[in-house]
């Protein structure tokens, strides 16, 4: 009798995210992948397309990029290991590689897909998502705000760029940190905020004899 064999939860999440970067690659001339493991838990991720690295002091243009991705025991419930190996002078990005994802750093969503990861990887890298607020390298945060010497995004491309030229557009990209818009409040409203994680007080049950509820409306011809 032959037994199935059987995929951990983990082991079907790395196939697919496997599938997906196979698909992604197929759409993009901007994107290539290697990857080790089966099911695969390793990548080492190239971009080709314009960005920024500095050299010798000077701020310039350079067109190959390589991110090293490493799956942990513990994924998809916690963030994969990101390393970027080739030089790059990004605001969120230190100078020895390390990669800052805003809020995904400490509030990690395991629904996230690899090759949504790399989209927003791709928009950094072509500064069309940078967060000036909290830099992993100040030095870039103060040059990117103030220079005037380079249009953003480097790169107008997509990572999608072969579906995008076909008619397929594809979505906004995910912003490293998201701003969150007040309600319209009339003058001197006080704005409330509840914590998702603290429970709000029980109703208090109003005190003494509830009302009588009014007598029928009888119609009589």
């Amino acid at each position: 009798m032959l037994r199935k064999s059987y995929d951990s939860p983990q082991a079907r999440r790395l196939r697919s995210d496997r599938s997906a970067m196979e698909r992604l690659s197929e759409e993009s001339t901007i994107f290539r992948f290697r990857a080790s493991g089966d099911p695969t838990q390793r990548y080492l991720i190239e971009f080709h397309g314009r960005s920024l690295a500095r050299e010798r002091g000077k701020i310039v243009p350079l067109d190959t990029h390589q991110v090293e991705v490493k799956l942990g025991a513990s994924y998809p419930r916690t963030m994969p290991e990101l390393r970027w190996l080739s030089p790059i002078y990004h605001p969120n990005i230190s100078e020895i590689g390390l990669v800052c994802l805003g809020g995904y750093n400490t509030h990690w969503v395991p629904s996230l897909q690899l090759d949504e990861l790399c989209e927003m990887l791709w928009d950094m890298a072509r500064f069309h998502n940078y967060d000036l607020r909290s830099p992993y390298n100040r030095d870039a945060a103060i040059w990117a705000a103030s220079q005037s010497s380079f249009a953003f995004p480097m790169d107008p491309r997509p990572l999608r760029d072969l579906r995008a030229s076909k008619g397929r557009t594809d979505p906004e990209p995910i912003p490293l940190a998201t701003p969150i818009e007040p309600a319209s409040l009339a003058p001197d409203e006080p704005i409330i905020l509840f914590d998702a994680e603290v429970s709000l007080p029980p109703r208090r049950e109003q005190s003494g004899p509830r009302p009588e509820p009014p007598p029928d409306v009888i119609f009589i011809d």
